[in-house]
């Protein structure tokens, strides 16, 4: 795998698994240096959802896999409360290393930057078009920025499904009805990390929203 002027440039005509095999040796941004790995998405080919968050934790780094930590834990919680089996659903990041800082023992997250998203974003592209799900959920601001549009706003928007083409779909025309059958959606919510660093007063209001949000998607998966 090659990478040219920052930007992953994933092989084409393979699978989930030659892509993952290929993203592990990625060097197009920094962030590969100081990690433990690259951590690919994970879940089925046929996941009718696919789940975006903003990049791998400090558990996630160490064990290569997508939502493994508190943050991982809290979704499993929400998703079955939702109605929606994780088993079935592909989860993965637009970032596949771990941004962070060292201080003592410690490694702690930093939000990666503009060139990191627009570095890791061929690998989420490539997903996310042999994948073809029916309904993207961006998992926080840097996903709905990402995927969405730089002015969403996680707290004005949140739980609405809106139309969405992902990459390698034909773009719908006019005389397309947004219910058809092939119509991707996209629906934005919090991140679970958001909720574990909410004040303990408003924690449990904040859940039930991520779990009403995931909620929407469960409906128009059903």
């Amino acid at each position: 795998m090659s990478e040219r002027n920052g930007i992953a440039e994933p092989p084409s005509g393979v699978g989930l698994e030659e892509l993952r095999a290929a993203a592990a040796g990625c060097r197009a941004c920094e962030l590969w240096q100081d990690t433990t790995q690259t951590v690919f998405g994970e879940g089925p080919g046929t996941a009718r959802v696919v789940l975006v968050g903003e990049q791998p934790g400090d558990q996630e780094d160490r064990k290569g896999e997508p939502f493994v930590g508190p943050a991982g834990r809290l979704l499993d919680k929400a998703l079955a409360e939702a109605g929606i089996e994780r088993r079935d659903s592909y989860i993965t990041n637009s970032v596949k290393h771990f941004s962070h800082t060292v201080k003592g023992k410690r490694r702690i997250h930093q939000t990666p930057r503009p060139e990191h998203l627009r570095a890791c974003r061929p690998w989420l592209d490539a997903e996310l078009a042999l994948l073809q799900p029916e309904v993207v959920v961006a998992l926080g601001a840097t996903a709905a920025k990402s995927l969405i549009a730089p002015s969403f706003r996680i707290t004005q928007d949140h739980g609405r499904l809106m139309p969405w083409t992902p990459p390698g779909a034909p773009a719908p025309t006019e005389d397309d009805d947004e219910d058809a059958a092939h119509q991707t959606w996209i629906l934005a919510t919090t991140h679970p990390s958001a909720i574990l660093r909410t004040p303990d007063e408003a924690r449990d209001a904040a859940y039930a929203a991520l779990v009403a949000d995931l909620a929407v998607v469960a409906h128009a998966l059903a």
